[in-house]
């Protein structure tokens, strides 16, 4: 059988590169472990509308992965799910916010249902917990940088660059290791780059400390 943890991380590289390429800079593998937990859960969801025809049956399985939050953020460990089991596993290690969490589901039955894409919801809260599960005490500090990757993951290029003065700013100040978790805003300086270029742009922003 294969490692749950290694699936999980080759799901993650698949559907969301940037991010998986980000956390190979958290040098703590139980960390990154539970990193990878979160990054694996959006993209669960992500995959929901690819694997269903019908809006109502895309609904009700957010409304499954919504059901399961209670059991996780009640401390009672979730068995046959690899991505729910890792979530439990992180969340008792550092608590998580649940709101994000709930407020993830909702935007995305929300774009199943024709709305806009919630910037908040999408990029600004998983941007925090991802901090929170790095060791930030203030999360809120990554919300500019979220903001940010969440311009530039819909195509607000300009309004993207024009906001990454104040993510690093706010980014500053988080702890050095929870910066990896704000490392995909970097990207939104050259979207379109390949990735060689953008492990570069990582590393240097890594060491720099700077978005």
């Amino acid at each position: 059988m294969a490692d749950p943890g290694s699936t999980l991380d080759e799901q993650v590289r698949a559907v969301a590169p940037d991010r998986w390429l980000s956390s190979r800079f958290v040098p703590d593998p139980i960390a990154r472990a539970d990193l990878i937990a979160l990054y694996a859960f959006e993209a669960e969801l992500l995959a929901i509308p690819k694997r269903v025809t019908q809006p109502l049956l895309a609904e009700m399985r957010f409304t499954w992965w919504s059901e399961q939050m209670d059991g996780l953020f009640a401390g009672l460990p979730r068995k046959g799910h690899p991505v729910l089991e890792a979530l439990g596993k992180a969340q008792a290690r550092r608590p998580m916010d649940r709101g994000v969490f709930d407020r993830l589901i909702e935007a995305h039955i929300g774009r199943v249902q024709g709305q806009s894409h919630d910037l908040e919801a999408f990029y600004g809260g998983p941007m925090r917990e991802a901090a929170r599960l790095l060791g930030a005490d203030d999360p809120d500090q990554a919300t500019a940088a979220g903001r940010v990757w969440g311009l530039s993951q819909t195509g607000r290029h300009d309004e993207a660059r024009a906001g990454l003065a104040d993510a690093d700013r706010s980014a500053r100040s988080l702890p050095v290791a929870a910066f990896p978790a704000v490392l995909p805003a970097t990207l939104a300086r050259a979207p379109d780059a390949g990735p060689a270029s953008k492990r570069g742009r990582l590393l240097w922003a890594t060491l720099r400390g700077r978005l």
